[in-house]
């Protein structure tokens, strides 16, 4: 019923309006309507593949709809400022500083798209406005490639994240878009890499509603963003692209979404060659437009036309899709006068301009772990004259740029930015690979010896965005721990960990500096080194931030926004995506360090929770402590709160679920109230049914500013509370809508 009305509002529209696209004195939707209806067949089908070309009779300029920004403009060929890469920017637990992130994003890529009109570059591929960005998929399974490019392993922290870097984009003009973001991959798409294309993901409607969807709805229904990329993998034996639940009734319907959705690159050829659901390009072509895919990534929309002629899909049917993009190209302004859209003035100097350096430098720091530290850190000034540098990533441009990246004026490696400290020598050997033995490298003995005045160690490791990541992309199935993108296993690579061995016997502090998009396991590291870094993959500042955390001119606060296990025996088989015994909220085992963690350099502690001893259901509720900075230093603290309704209600529950943050700045010996308001659906949990009930019942609530290793949910740092909610159940739509 919902198609036929909007058949039959376009045709209404088609006929009423005959303007051109040129003119400004109507509003976007006639002028939509208008240029459609001038359009021929195989003109519209053009303007549906990511490749647009253009159609001058009709003033349609060309356009390459595939971009991305998802730590900085990439690929554009432009010297841009590079950011940590997602999961990174994760760690910050910050999302105010992430939506000033894509701010700087969104204006190097409008800088970029304004320099191009006119020239021979517009209209080609990345650089454009429509970016495919931010991947919210859940990252439940550390083996998972493209993990890193996510927002980690908690749906709440997903969305307040992705919120951000949408904001960031989008911007806050009410008529037009600074930037398109685009909400990816839905939906329940997170591995295996070498599968993708033919992998069926079966979840329970709990684990659906509970875990895969909710970042997809809130950026949908509360954020606002303009685009969708569906998955290439199937759900419950339909392709995501052409799922009539995931399109149909959930995205369409229940969210009523307004934006356009894209495949996924060559999503719609897998119908047919892969999944096998469809016999011919033409069926899986109508098939996915008419369950609302409105663009491909591809070229197999070409057979549209063909379609047509079998009656597989009507031209109707395509002038929905067709109004739904140009009405982004139109809220993108890119049918106005050029300077009478706000963010035309753009201009080509913001790119990598000193402010967005600055900002780089800024969230690096701040996505920067701090994991261990027997008290080596900081180091203060001359206390250490010289340092051994030792391993694969302490001067691996590569590595920390990670994927999906652009390229910086200048990619700040670790050992660069130890070399620029005032009066310190910095003795370097990368001394392996990532996996095995440097080729013509001197044995350890060698190195041990050339470093023996060294005051003490750094081990730069970790692992690669060249052996975990996209499928194509990353992946040596030749190397032990990596297949196809995925990794097989989640430990350090032995080699790594039989040099930090010898390393440490030689007596001298050893500070390990872990580089990786992904959770990793190094148990002797945790025991044995001296301190640990967890540095991600952090940009074009990595080695900047990490000398600053080393020298004390940043005390450190980045917290783990996914958990780090003591092994891969401890991962349930990664082709089964029940959540059941995965991430902090379902895993009940010991943990190497759980999610939420991250140490400082100063000591913080938790009082005077204020938590209403009664609410009614469907109140939301003000929750207070009071957090005091015991330390000498300056710096940041992540204050969490988390929830629990395991004990008060039936059925599956996580052990809890992290239900506010905030980064507080404090000064040496400053005090704060930090306050909460948690929703009503906050204090709830999941049905079977895939709703959200809040019953009456005990609600446990916990402020905590890090989860120690000892237990994955309460710290030292940890205060402890309920409330007893009382009244009639309250039920949340799938919507998210209130019911009663």
């Amino acid at each position: 019923m919902k198609a036929i009305l909007y058949t039959l509002a376009g045709a209404a529209l088609l006929t009423l309006h005959a303007s051109g696209a040129g003119d400004a004195r109507l509003t976007v939707d006639p002028r939509v309507d208008s240029l459609i209806a001038r359009m021929t067949l195989s003109e519209k089908v053009s303007q549906m593949m990511h490749t647009s070309p253009a159609i001058p009779r009709l003033g349609i300029p060309a356009y390459n709809w595939w971009n991305e920004c998802l730590h900085g403009v990439g690929r554009s060929g432009d010297k841009v400022t590079v950011f940590p890469q997602a999961i990174g920017m994760a760690a910050t637990f910050d999302p105010a500083a992430l939506q000033t992130t894509a701010e700087a994003i969104s204006d190097e890529a409008r800088g970029i798209y304004n320099a191009t009109l006119g020239t021979p570059d517009q209209g080609k591929q990345y650089k454009g406005l429509t970016f495919w960005t931010p991947n919210i998929n859940i990252f439940r399974d550390p083996r998972w490639g493209r993990g890193q490019e996510t927002y980690g392993e908690d749906p709440y922290l997903t969305a307040l994240m992705g919120n951000a870097m949408v904001r960031g984009l989008q911007g806050d003009d009410p008529n037009y878009l600074k930037t398109s973001a685009c909400a990816k991959h839905y939906a329940v798409h997170s591995g295996p890499e070498p599968d993708r294309h033919s992998f069926d993901a079966r979840v329970t409607t709990y684990d659906l509603w509970d875990t895969y969807l909710p970042a997809f709805r809130s950026l949908v229904r509360e954020g606002g963003v303009s685009g969708v990329m569906c998955a290439y993998n199937r759900y419950e034996g339909q392709p995501c692209c052409g799922s009539d639940k995931l399109m149909r009734q959930i995205l369409a319907y229940e969210w009523d979404f307004q934006g356009y959705v894209t495949s996924d690159c060559g999503g719609i050829n897998d119908f047919h060659r892969f999944h096998k659901t469809h016999p011919d390009a033409a069926s899986s072509s109508a098939d996915a437009v008419m369950h609302g895919t409105d663009l491909e990534c591809g070229s197999d929309y070409a057979s549209l036309m063909e379609a047509v002629k079998r009656g597989l899909i009507t031209e109707e049917q395509i002038d929905l899709s067709l109004r739904r993009l140009f009405m982004i190209r139109f809220r993108l302004g890119q049918f106005e006068p050029h300077g009478s859209v706000p963010y035309d003035t753009i201009s080509y100097s913001v790119v990598s301009s000193p402010a967005h350096k600055a900002q780089a430098l800024e969230m690096t720091r701040k996505s920067m772990v701090l994991l261990k530290n027997n008290g080596q850190l900081p180091w203060k000034a001359g206390r250490i004259k010289t340092v051994a540098l030792i391993g694969p990533n302490a001067d691996n441009p590569t590595t920390q740029l990670g994927n999906y990246n652009g390229f910086p004026v200048e990619n700040v490696t670790l050992k660069m930015a130890l070399e620029r400290e005032p009066g310190l020598e910095v003795i370097y050997y990368p001394a392996t690979q990532i996996t095995s033995a440097l080729a013509d490298g001197p044995s350890v003995d060698e190195v041990i010896k050339a470093i023996a005045k060294a005051d003490a160690i750094i081990f730069a490791g970790g692992i690669s965005p060249l052996l975990e990541g996209e499928a194509g992309d990353a992946g040596n199935d030749d190397i032990k721990g990596f297949l196809g993108g995925d990794r097989s296993q989640i430990e350090l690579p032995a080699i790594q960990t039989e040099w930090m061995k010898k390393l440490k016997a030689t007596g001298k502090p050893l500070v390990f500096v872990n580089m990786s998009g992904s959770a990793v396991a190094f148990p002797w590291e945790a025991a044995n080194a001296d301190a640990i870094i967890q540095a991600w993959y952090g940009g074009q500042e990595t080695g900047n931030a990490v000398a600053d955390i080393l020298f004390g001119r940043y005390n450190p606060a980045g917290r783990l926004p996914v958990t780090f296990y003591n092994s891969t025996a401890d991962l349930p088989d990664f082709r089964d995506y029940s959540m059941q015994n995965r991430t902090y909220r379902y895993f009940d085992g010991e943990v190497l360090y759980p999610f939420g963690y991250g140490l400082s350099y100063n000591t913080y502690t938790y009082s005077a929770l204020q938590v209403p001893e009664t609410a009614a259901t469907g109140d939301s509720i003000r929750v207070s402590v009071e957090v005091r900075n015991r330390g000498r230093m300056a710096g940041d603290e992540v204050v969490q709160i988390y929830v629990s309704r395991r004990g008060s209600v039936g059925g599956v529950t996580p052990l809890c679920s992290l239900a506010g943050v905030q980064r507080i700045h404090f000064e040496p010996g400053e005090s704060k109230t930090v306050t909460f308001t948690l929703a009503p659906e906050q204090l709830g949990y999941t049905s079977d049914q895939g709703q959200t009930l809040v019953p009456e019942g005990r609600v446990q609530i916990w402020a905590a500013g890090r989860m120690p290793k000892a237990d994955k949910r309460f710290g030292d740092n940890t205060v402890a509370g309920e409330t007893t909610l009382t009244g009639e159940t309250v039920v949340f739509s799938q919507a998210g809508i209130r019911q009663n």
